[in-house]
C-alpha cells in the first residue's frame, strides 16, 4: 500500500469543507469536538499540553462562554506558522468562528497527511519518528 505524498509548505492537504473525506474524524468532531481539539493541540504543542488538559479547557470555554473558537483558532495559527500554510479561506478567527467543526477536522486531517497519528498523542508519535519539521526552503532549480 503506497502512502500519499506529504503536502508541501504553502498548501493545505485538504479543503476546509472536505470533512467527509475522513468520516471517523467528522463524526468524532460532531459529537466530541473537545477530543479532536485536544488531539490537535497536543501535537501542535509538541506534548507541552496534554490532550485531556486542552480538551477540558475547550469544554469549559464552550460550556461557560461559547467562545471556545477563540482558544482553538490560536492552534490553527500555530499550526499554519509551523507548516507554512496559508491563512485561507479567511483569517483563522473567522474560520473557527464560522465553521469550528470543519476547521478542527481540517487541522486533524493535515496532521495525518503530514505523518502524524493524532490519536496516539505526541509521545508515541515522537517515538514513531513523526516530527514537526519546519518547511524546507525551496532552492533554485536549473
Amino acid at each position: 500500500m503506497s502512502h500519499p505524498a506529504k503536502p508541501s509548505a504553502g498548501e493545505w492537504s485538504s479543503g476546509l469543507c472536505d470533512c467527509f473525506s475522513d468520516c471517523g474524524v467528522c463524526c468524532l468532531t460532531c459529537w466530541c469536538p473537545c477530543v479532536t481539539f485536544g488531539r490537535v493541540a497536543e501535537i501542535v504543542d509538541r506534548g507541552g499540553t496534554s490532550c485531556c488538559a486542552s480538551g477540558a479547557i475547550y469544554t469549559l470555554l464552550a460550556s461557560l462562554t461559547g467562545c471556545q473558537w477563540i482558544y482553538s483558532c490560536t492552534y490553527r495559527s500555530k499550526m499554519r506558522a509551523h507548516f507554512g500554510l496559508p491563512e485561507s479561506p479567511c483569517c483563522d478567527c473567522c474560520v473557527h468562528f464560522c465553521c469550528e467543526p470543519c476547521a478542527l477536522c481540517q487541522q486533524y486531517r493535515e496532521l495525518k497527511a503530514r505523518g502524524f497519528e493524532p490519536e496516539l498523542g505526541w509521545e508515541l508519535n515522537a517515538q514513531r519518528g513523526a516530527a514537526m519539521h519546519p518547511p524546507a526552503a525551496q532552492g533554485m532549480g536549473r
